[in-house]
């Protein structure tokens, strides 16, 4: 926002007044960015095709998804230990950027288990649904 009138002085009032309607106008738009929380490790190609089932349910539902059990597998080695805590911080560090969690299925694995207690830490909202993405309530 230009903070200056055509003449060149500073217009505090006019600009605070655009920087308003920006706001307003990105709230109107605004959807929640939802971290995707669902088992990776063990049969990792089931569980890679729910988590894409998963991904596709949160872009129908009309949320901004992120699954970080999609985007990493592919350059880092899932069964080198290093490889994994780092994909696992990764996660975390995306985690702390969404507005929710989003937990799927019945099983909870050590890395799910983390990135709940994480969101729990930092009071973001957890909503649990059953692999078929019926959402549970009351947990």
């Amino acid at each position: 926002m230009d903070r200056f009138n055509a003449e060149g002085y500073p217009d505090p009032t006019a600009a605070e007044a655009l920087a308003n309607i920006a706001r307003e106008e990105k709230a109107r738009n605004w959807k929640p960015c939802v971290f995707i929380c669902s088992p990776f490790a063990g049969d990792i190609d089931r569980n890679t095709l729910n988590a894409r089932r998963y991904l596709k349910f949160a872009i129908d539902k009309g949320v901004i998804p992120f699954a970080p059990h999609l985007l990493y597998p592919p350059v880092l080695d899932e069964h080198d230990p290093a490889q994994r805590e780092l994909g696992l911080y990764f996660g975390m560090v995306w985690l702390g950027k969404c507005d929710e969690l989003w937990v799927f299925g019945s099983y909870i694995s050590s890395g799910m288990g983390a990135e709940i207690a994480r969101a729990r830490k930092r009071r973001i909202p957890i909503r649990y649904f059953t692999e078929n993405c019926e959402e549970v309530q009351g947990i």
